[in-house]
């Protein structure tokens, strides 16, 4: 163990990252922000160890961020797995074809944020939503005429306030648990401010709906030709439909994220010889996915609909696991030094005792691990663990601090390209975050409900204070613990 890091060095470790992300991404040909995240951690270890910090620490520290995310990154690879047996047994091609058949153009977007609102509070998982709801979905709106980067962004919406909602979320039980909050407590105190924010949500995509061109810009003729196109290359059906239907239900009855996922894998299988798939060939469409071809000079759309019923299967979420990885170096190293948690104490100061400036600097730290840290569980407990006493000396309830984890943490994660979330959305809806044709400007509830909570912060709604006696409580219990710290430390 080393010496705190003084807060300047911190700060350049942040500018610095930025910088080496920006070069990455914007400048270099390659475009990718592998490289600036090893080297931005190169650089933090080395302010580290002038501080006096052993490489054997960091490199603790390295695996257990690696450690923290592998469940997410088996879930995406065997997402990858379950897109190329879904692709090849033509479940969803089967899903795009009757979504086009039976969702309105004009209420597209509100119906694509509900669908995946409903998915996912009945699964608790943005993730399985995005990876089978959401890349039919992203589909259904090209035929329909709308840009992908709109439909993913009312998709995102839609997966996250399940996610966020869900008593089955795993982000769902560790703010409360982070913050010193009851379960249920915690997800009434959030539908006070998400739930607001989703209806603005629906607001917006019914507006884009009927006044926007997005709907009128595909006629009868090529909806139409996108179907015909569907089913000359898919034997469509309904019974395609069992594994999404069969994920989604085990997921709903609680049984774990990788087997429920495995088993729509399998369920694929039998499908695949009606689409003219031999079973023999069951590893390689898995594994490398399967695609559709069109002419060079075909109709864009069309060349757009073959890439969306194109998948590279489990290799194709390679990419985005060894994206995870490094961020994973800079991340588990800011974590494990004490540099992300010197920012988020000097930010502390900047509330300057308000209610509502103590929101704000919660939020606004949240969304500064996400992008620092690159993993949304690390920015649920690193600012839980830094605010909670300062929450609980303004004599407020653990539920607003937990609410404030989630209405950013949560939220804003997918936002971030090299963020576990970030990587993961854009992977598996084919859909950058930023630039143009990003999600991240139609992903309404996502950046509104941010500001929401940061509102009711300054205006007091719903901001809920702790009475005497539970104020007392939380003094007691904390002189027990420092009482308990000090005899464990003289012995």
């Amino acid at each position: 163990m080393g010496r705190k890091i003084p807060m300047w060095q911190c700060i350049l470790v942040m500018v610095v990252m930025i910088v080496l992300i920006f070069w990455g991404v914007m400048k270099s040909s390659a475009g990718e922000a592998h490289v600036s995240l090893v080297l931005a951690g190169a650089f933090a270890a080395l302010v580290a160890m002038a501080n006096g910090w052993k490489w054997k620490v960091m490199e603790k520290g390295i695996l257990a961020a690696i450690d923290r995310t592998m469940q997410a990154i088996l879930i995406l690879a065997v997402v990858g797995l379950m897109l190329g047996s879904w692709m090849a047994g033509g479940v969803i091609p089967s899903m795009m074809y009757f979504g086009i058949k039976v969702i309105a153009p004009s209420i597209f977007l509100f119906t694509a944020c509900l669908l995946c609102s409903i998915v996912s509070l009945a699964t608790g998982s943005s993730w399985s939503t995005a990876g089978s709801m959401g890349v039919a979905l992203v589909g259904v709106g090209i035929a329909l005429g709308y840009p992908a980067a709109m439909t993913a962004g009312a998709c995102v919406s839609g997966a996250y306030f399940g996610d966020k909602m869900s008593p089955l979320s795993d982000t769902t039980n560790l703010a409360p648990a982070v913050a010193g909050s009851n379960l249920f407590d915690h997800i009434g105190h959030m539908i006070k401010t998400t739930g607001p924010s989703l209806v603005i949500a629906l607001i917006a995509y019914l507006v884009f709906g009927f006044v926007g061109d997005h709907a009128g810009a595909a006629d009868t003729a090529t909806i139409d030709t996108i179907l015909t196109f569907i089913t000359d290359n898919y034997n469509v059906s309904v019974i395609c439909l069992i594994p999404p239907v069969f994920v989604i239900v085990a997921v709903a009855l609680k049984l774990p994220a990788l087997p429920a996922l495995i088993g729509g894998v399998v369920l694929g299988f039998p499908f695949m010889p009606m689409q003219g798939n031999s079973l023999q060939e069951i590893p390689s469409y898995l594994n490398y996915g399967v695609g559709v071809e069109v002419a060079e000079d075909a109709d864009p759309v069309l060349q757009e609909v073959a890439s969306l019923l194109s998948t590279d299967g489990g290799q194709g979420m390679m990419w985005t696991i060894s994206l995870i990885m490094c961020a994973m170096v800079f991340g588990g190293i800011v974590d494990c030094t004490g540099i992300m948690g010197s920012i988020a104490g000097g930010l502390l100061k900047l509330a300057r005792g308000t209610r509502g400036g103590l929101v704000t600097v919660t939020i606004v730290s949240c969304i500064i691990v996400n992008v620092l840290c690159c993993d949304q569980y690390l920015a649920i407990i690193l600012p839980g663990r830094m605010y909670k006493e300062a929450f609980e000396d303004r004599k407020l309830a653990p539920k607003n601090l937990s609410r404030c984890l989630e209405d950013s943490a949560t939220l804003t994660s997918n936002f971030v390209p090299w963020n576990t979330c970030g990587a993961t959305m854009s992977s598996f809806l084919q859909c950058p975050q930023w630039g143009a044709g990003g999600y991240a400007p139609y992903a309404i509830l996502n950046w509104l409900n941010p500001i929401v909570s940061i509102f009711y912060g300054f205006t007091g709604i719903t901001m809920t204070e702790m009475t005497d006696e539970e104020y007392a409580a939380i003094l007691e219990a904390r002189e027990a613990e420092k009482a308990a710290t000090e005899k464990a430390m003289e012995a």
